[in-house]
């Protein structure tokens, strides 16, 4: 994906950084520069702690960010069936909008986060949520919108009562298994896109089932172990920007593997359709859809804000390690949660999946070593200008579904062990019964598809777990210290 990402805003590079060569010729001359500088001082007004930066290396920083937040962005989208130009733009306003919540103190991106892919999946395309794509895309939006209005919550609520109310409402056991309940949720996706074809109407075929082709197969996994492969070994042996873009390069390369293979005859051609690519003009608007709302959808995306509430807060402890500033203490947590939830709300107004607070444009900052919030700001305005180029989201449209599943066993195995890393920073002990027992109602209730309500609204999967975990870590009694049980003496060591 690095190519479309280069190709789809070269003719950005080249007018930013003309004008940027401009300006640092004094071509257009200081009285420009000064006006610029007052505007971005007066919406920005924390502009002023960071060294300034000539335009041209501002703008070179920002097609760095952009280029680490591609991957993930437009991932989103291509799996849940939301609009890939969209949720670009999404990205681009909602990094904007937190920007001018935090005063522009707090150098990140936000782009399409990857927590709701299964609970959009699940309403996109689900013939319950409307007889048209777009309806059922609406309808999601009316749950995304949900989501920003409870980040809106917590940050009143952190405003008034402080930070330490999130760890008491969300300990680790509950932010580390509801983590790692996104990541197996989302595991059966990553081979459905692998191994699930199609007949003409679009009904699924399941493998080995009548008209089902052995061929396509055989072909697709060859393809996705070769990109699942290559991600891994760039992830692990990769160094700077290698290993950062590890997924983006791996995409990328198994693309044009499929397109060789497709092309030479090699492999089956319903492997790739790049038809689509001709259905789009050179630039064009993205397809915005207006939202609409369905209390069930709104009860399955919505309580999955609280998950990603957690992952924010880290996010902004992460970044001001990196930094060296305190962003709890200023502009606070209850402004960056204000910044994120009003980004997500405008996000779903639009059409596009719900924003996060992006780890990797803050790994870019450490390996740069430039924190200047401006170089995230141009990264913005390249993400909203990328939304109009048409041809490039044909390509980005046209990726196999083969290879977005080889990426995606790495990405989503990823995201459950991240989870599982969670519980054993922070020591999570599961000698006692009552973390045992909050974490497998959890995993069951999530895992087991359990629906608590009616037809009307309802809480089910990753929502309803991580609800009732709350729940449970409110209402069971701690252990006293040195008074836990041991599993063991409670349960047998094998279940026969």
């Amino acid at each position: 994906m690095a190519f479309i990402t280069a190709g789809s805003t070269t003719l950005t590079a080249i007018v930013v950084l003309f004008y940027g060569k401009m300006l640092e010729e004094n071509l257009i001359g200081g009285y420009m520069m000064n006006i610029f500088s007052k505007i971005n001082q007066t919406l920005f007004p924390y502009s002023k702690e960071y060294a300034p930066i000539g335009a041209r290396r501002a703008t070179a920083l920002g097609f760095q960010h952009a280029f680490a937040m591609a991957c993930a962005t437009i991932l989103v989208p291509l799996l849940t069936g939301l609009d890939v130009g969209v949720a670009l733009f999404a990205a681009g306003i909602g990094t904007l909008i937190f920007h001018l919540c935090t005063g522009g103190r707090l150098p990140t991106f936000l782009g399409s986060s990857f927590a709701y892919i299964s609970a959009i999946a699940g309403i996109v395309g689900n013939d319950a949520f409307g007889g048209t794509k777009d309806e059922q895309i609406s309808a999601a939006m009316g749950g995304i919108i949900a989501a920003g209005v409870i980040y809106l919550i917590l940050a009143l609520i952190v405003r008034f009562f402080g930070k330490g109310l999130i760890e008491k409402l969300f300990p680790p056991v509950v932010r580390g298994v509801g983590v790692a309940l996104i990541g197996l949720n989302l595991s059966g996706a990553a081979i459905n896109n692998i191994q699930t074809q199609y007949t003409a109407d679009g009904a699924a075929l399941l493998p080995f089932t009548e008209g089902y082709d052995m061929p396509t197969y055989i072909w697709a996994w060859i393809i996705a172990g070769f990109t699942c492969i290559l991600a891994i070994i760039l992830s692990s042996k990769g160094k700077g920007m290698v290993k950062m873009s590890s997924i983006v390069i791996s995409l990328a390369m198994g693309y044009l593997l499929t397109l060789l293979l497709t092309k030479t005859g090699l492999a089956p051609a319903s492997l790739m359709n790049t038809d689509v690519i001709a259905s789009h003009g050179w630039l064009e608007v993205p397809h915005f859809v207006l939202p609409s709302f369905n209390w069930t959808a709104i009860g399955m995306i919505a309580p999955i804000a609280i998950v990603t509430v957690v992952e924010h807060v880290g996010d902004v402890y992460a970044n001001g390690e990196v930094v060296g500033k305190d962003f709890t203490q200023k502009p606070g947590l209850h402004r960056t949660l204000l910044g994120d939830g009003l980004a997500t709300m405008v996000a779903g107004a639009v059409g596009g999946p719900p924003n996060t607070t992006y780890s990797e444009n803050t790994a870019v900052l450490a390996a740069t070593g430039n924190y200047n919030p401006l170089s995230l700001r141009i990264a913005a305005l390249i993400a909203i200008v990328v939304a109009f180029f048409g041809k490039a989201i044909g390509v980005i449209d046209s990726m196999p579904d083969c290879v977005l599943g080889g990426a995606c066993i790495v990405l989503y195995g990823m995201i459950a062990s991240i989870g599982l890393r969670t519980l054993v920073e922070n020591k999570v002990d599961f000698k006692s019964n009552r973390t045992l027992s909050i974490a497998a109602v959890m995993l069951v209730l999530a895992i087991g598809g359990a629906v608590i309500g009616n037809e009307v609204f309802s809480f089910q999967n990753i929502g309803l777990g991580i609800i009732v975990g709350i729940i449970l870590n409110l209402v069971i009694p701690e252990d006293k210290k040195g008074d836990g049980v041991k599993v063991e003496d409670e349960f047998p060591e094998t279940v026969e």
